[in-house]
């Protein structure tokens, strides 16, 4: 055997091996997004930092708007496995926080108020014509990840919510301070999302460490975790080497000044 499959059999779990304690489980879930969540990414040290320009920003907010978009199907493909109606009742105020419902105008709306902030034609945000093929393949990745894991994996993938209130609130206070053209109107997504990301983690948390009934499902967990932290990190990851490293702008992509 070589060393290389050496080290990743003793880094693997045991088959059959005893189910950690709930508070083991939770720290397992939290220690990915200390590892990995995208608040590391340089990227976002460079948005949150005033180091990049308008166009730099705008290509950010107008990928982002893909996975904004992206996340009510996401949510409805979950829904649409649920046999428990409570756990669906709970879950439907996802898509209704997304989309809106009557006088609300819903988290997309408010990410499109960012994007006019920012000089985008809405209609060309919409379209996604501009956003990067890598965006648009780690979307769908979650979307797809999210129709076909065993639901209680499904759900885990949820859970990077545990770990955004601190990148939003780098985000609002270090937007709002080093950039003349972002204010508070444009920033109304980040602020609702301090309020509605705890609490949809935490009832996401409670599930998951209360349905995943062995330790294959609780490894499950914390590597549906793992992946959906991977899916942020790429869509940065792309838009590092197409935006901040010169030279690097797909074709049909958005180019600043051009939309």
């Amino acid at each position: 055997m070589s060393s290389v499959a050496a080290k990743k059999r003793e880094a693997a779990p045991a088959a059959n091996a005893p189910m950690l304690t709930t508070a083991e489980f939770e720290a397992a879930i939290r220690a990915v997004g200390a590892e990995r969540y995208h608040d590391k990414h340089p990227f976002h040290h460079l948005l949150h930092g005033g180091k990049l320009n308008k166009g730099q920003v705008q290509a950010w907010a107008l990928n982002r708007y893909c996975y904004q978009s992206a996340v009510p199907r996401k949510d409805g493909a979950l829904i649409s496995r649920v046999l428990d109606r409570e756990l669906r009742r709970e879950w439907v105020h996802r898509i209704l926080d997304h989309d809106g419902f009557g006088d609300e105008e819903g988290g997309i709306e408010r990410w499109l108020v960012l994007t006019d902030g920012l000089g985008l034609d809405r209609e060309y945000v919409q379209s996604m014509r501009g956003a990067l093929p890598a965006t648009k393949f780690a979307v769908e990745a979650y979307v797809t990840f999210v129709r076909e894991q065993p639901l209680t994996v499904a759900v885990a993938s949820s859970l990077t919510e545990l770990f955004a209130p601190k990148i939003h609130k780098e985000r609002i206070s270090g937007m709002l301070e080093n950039y003349d053209f972002i204010n508070e109107t444009v920033m109304a997504y980040f602020k609702r999302r301090l309020v509605q990301a705890p609490r949809d983690s935490e009832f996401a948390l409670q599930y998951v460490l209360a349905n995943a009934k062995n330790r294959d499902e609780q490894n499950a967990c914390v590597e549906a975790v793992r992946f959906k932290c991977n899916v942020l990190w790429v869509q940065l990851d792309a838009l590092h080497h197409a935006y901040f490293e010169p030279g690097n702008i797909p074709p049909g992509a958005f180019r600043p000044g051009k939309a």
